[in-house]
Parts: C-alpha cells; sequence; structure tokens
C-alpha cells in the first residue's frame, strides 16, 4: 500500500462506538505478536520504545534513535503502523512529518506537552504545530492530537478541566488534527461529556487499570482504544519477579 493508502485504511478503522483497540508494541518482535494477534493496526509507545533503547520516557531518548525503531517495527509488519512521535521533539512540522513518512507510519501521536520543558504548550502554539503537520503531510499521516489536561488529576476533580480540554479539542481539531486523545482520563461521566462535546469526530482514550472496560469504552463512543506502555510493564514485571525467583534458586520456568 501507498503512504496515503495505509493512512485512509487507519483513518477509516476510527468508528465511534466500535474503537480500534491498540495494544502498543515497543520493538519488530512485539509488533508482529500484535500483527499476528489479528490487531489491524499496531501502534508504538514512546515510554517503552525509549526504555528498551535505554533513555527515559518524556524526548529524553535521541529522536533519530526513537524514529529508527518506528522504521523497524514498520518494516516487521503488514498493516498500518501509528507512531508515538511524544511532542515533536522540537522537529518543526516539515521534518517531523518527512520523518515519520520515511519510518513508513499511517499515523502519530503528537503530546501538547513539552517533555524537554516540562511544560504545556499554548492551545495556539500546538495548533500552528499540528497545522503545519497537517499541510506537510496532506492525507499520508492520520494525526492524533493527545491533550494533556487530566494527567495527574484525581478522578473527582476531571470535571473542573473538562473545558479547558475541550476547548484545545476544538482548536486541535480545526487544525487539521483527525483524532483527539484525552488521555488518562478515568471517570466515565466525564469521558461521555467531552466525546459528546466534540462529536463526530474520533475520541481516543486510555486503557487503565480500575478505568470502565472496553465494552462499556465502546458504549461511550469512543473510537479508539490505547494500552499504552501497559503491555511492556506487565511483561517488565513479570521477568522482574521471574529474575528474582531464579535469584532465589527458584525454578526459572
Amino acid at each position: 500500500m501507498s503512504a496515503s493508502e495505509r493512512a485512509a485504511l487507519l483513518r477509516a478503522l476510527h468508528l465511534p462506538g466500535r474503537p480500534l483497540v491498540l495494544p502498543n508494541a515497543w520493538d519488530a518482535d512485539s509488533a508482529r505478536l500484535v500483527a499476528e494477534a489479528g490487531f489491524p493496526v499496531v501502534a508504538t509507545s514512546s515510554a517503552a520504545v525509549a526504555a528498551v533503547l535505554g533513555h527515559p520516557d518524556g524526548e529524553q531518548a535521541p529522536f533519530a534513535e526513537m524514529f529508527d525503531a518506528a522504521a523497524r517495527i514498520a518494516r516487521a509488519v503488514d498493516v498500518p503502523v501509528t507512531v508515538d512521535a511524544e511532542a515533536g521533539y522540537g522537529l518543526a512540522p516539515a521534518e517531523l512529518a518527512d520523518r515519520l513518512l520515511a519510518a513508513g507510519a499511517a499515523g502519530c501521536n503528537v503530546e501538547d506537552t513539552d517533555g524537554t520543558r516540562g511544560a504545556r504548550r499554548e492551545p495556539e502554539a500546538q495548533a500552528e504545530l499540528l497545522a503545519g503537520l497537517r499541510a506537510h503531510a496532506g492525507d499520508a499521516l492520520v494525526v492524533n492530537a493527545r491533550i494533556d489536561d487530566f494527567l495527574g488529576v484525581a478522578d473527582g476533580d476531571e470535571r473542573a478541566v473538562l473545558p479547558a480540554a475541550v476547548e484545545r479539542a476544538r482548536r486541535y481539531l480545526d487544525a487539521g488534527a483527525d483524532c483527539v486523545y484525552p488521555i488518562h482520563v478515568r471517570s466515565a461521566e466525564v469521558l461521555a461529556e467531552f466525546v459528546a462535546a466534540v462529536a463526530p469526530a474520533p475520541v481516543n482514550t486510555t486503557y487503565l487499570p480500575g478505568s470502565p472496560g472496553l465494552p462499556a469504552l465502546a458504549e461511550l463512543g469512543v473510537a479508539r482504544v490505547s494500552l499504552g506502555a501497559g503491555l511492556w510493564r506487565a511483561g517488565r514485571a513479570w521477568l522482574t519477579a521471574t529474575l528474582a525467583g531464579i535469584a532465589a534458586g527458584e525454578p526459572p520456568y
């Protein structure tokens, strides 16, 4: 498939009420496992990719290494790949688009927290970045605009930040984003209100322990569900426990 065809397939899979479920991968082998399990798209997790490359999350890994890892993942599978591009690594929108397309990406996440500064971008500045990315990539990238208002906010306080998150979402959609991603919303009621406020635009959410399950998220009208670094963390926890057992003299398997 051409880049535009891969992106068109990815875009078509964003169906409110029938969400695209993304078990995020971190290398070529985990990407193959996702595809072999029947998932129609592979997504990457920046936290997991950075960790296996030996770096912390938050744009601390050299962006060339991150794009090289994305390219290896895209080469390993025959399904569209959407890449967690963090906040864009300080690249100009044209260069960001070029590097994503060169890696074989059909889509990308772009967050509105600049990891290098540890601060949110102003909505206008983030919208300008997204507009530039859309203008340069055309229809060859599905742009998922992450909105970080809910990060670190207690479940009971999510309603207080909902208006600001909706305002950002509308700006980002007007700038050309295909999908908006209010990461780490835990309240089903707040998520439902967010989905209604930006309809008919697709909404991505995160599957988190203690949050609504996949059937409930579908009923709330989301179009995409990401597992983020969850699978990598689960595998790492298993390996940590297994190694501790081996060190204590237990059988390894």
